[in-house]
């Protein structure tokens, strides 16, 4: 293994990190189909990308931004569920992905190749995770309230429109950067699975947060090491460890509820 390979593995750590705390609002939201459905709509602009030779990881970030403004702006002016039209976008966007994608991309815009993306896509993604943690950690307060009641959130001044506006932005960017390493059919397991690994053993609020993001970077980090050393594809294999820890903790938590 080199060290740019490890580097790699390092900037899939805090991705993975990112991408757990964030889902843990998501699951707390009850918006976990939301979370997989936008990672599906990066692929065509990552196919976009491909074509003119730019990085695949800005061109799912301008589509994840199209696609978030959609939604919000819909959600906002029509009586649809907010997993309906990700509905639509996803499908639609899946659509034409696969249509435009270079066929030899293909396999590797689904499923993603963390030896393909550059030290300066790494260096970016580490500083990205960084923002993106920090952010919903100012906001988590105004999240958290608003996920019990919005009227009790707007009646403090805040208006619920807006904080779900600028979070369903960081997901977007979180999916962007994760796209890369696990792909665009299983970024979203990536958001959502270690966040309710994490709902299954927390005690509380905090813990549960700070450990959406320790099982986020335990998938990235065991997922990336299997896939090199058993020789097989890291994205795949990052969901199975993430999965793996998914039925570990629903165990402990059926041998706790017995006891």
């Amino acid at each position: 293994m080199d060290i740019n390979t490890l580097i790699l593995i390092f900037v899939g750590c805090f991705v993975g990190a990112a991408a757990g705390y964030l889902g843990s609002f998501m699951v707390l939201k009850r918006m976990s189909l939301v979370g997989d459905a936008l990672s599906h709509v990066a692929l065509p602009g990552m196919a976009l990308a491909i074509m003119f030779h730019i990085s695949p990881m800005i061109g799912a970030f301008a589509a994840l931004l199209i696609a978030v403004i959609a939604v919000w702006y819909f959600e906002s002016t029509s009586t649809i569920y907010p997993e309906a039209l990700i509905g639509v976008f996803f499908t639609f966007s899946l659509a034409i992905g696969v249509l435009i994608t270079p066929q030899p991309d293909l396999l590797e815009a689904l499923f993603g190749n963390i030896q393909n993306i550059s030290l300066l896509e790494g260096l970016l993604a580490i500083v990205l995770s960084l923002i993106l943690i920090f952010v919903t950690r100012i906001i988590s307060k105004k999240m958290v309230l608003g996920s019990i009641s919005k009227e009790l959130l707007e009646s403090l001044g805040v208006t619920y429109k807006k904080i779900n506006f600028v979070y369903l932005l960081l997901v977007g960017l979180v999916v962007a950067l994760g796209v890369r390493f696990v792909g665009t059919m299983l970024m979203g397991a990536l958001v959502i699975i270690p966040a309710a690994s994490a709902k299954n053993v927390s005690k509380s609020m905090n813990a549960y947060f700070i450990l959406s993001a320790i099982f986020g970077i335990f998938s990235a980090l065991f997922g990336s090491l299997t896939g090199i050393y058993l020789g097989l594809s890291i994205g795949p294999c990052v969901v199975l460890v993430s999965v793996v820890i998914f039925v570990l903790t629903y165990l402990v938590k059926g041998s706790e509820a017995r006891v």
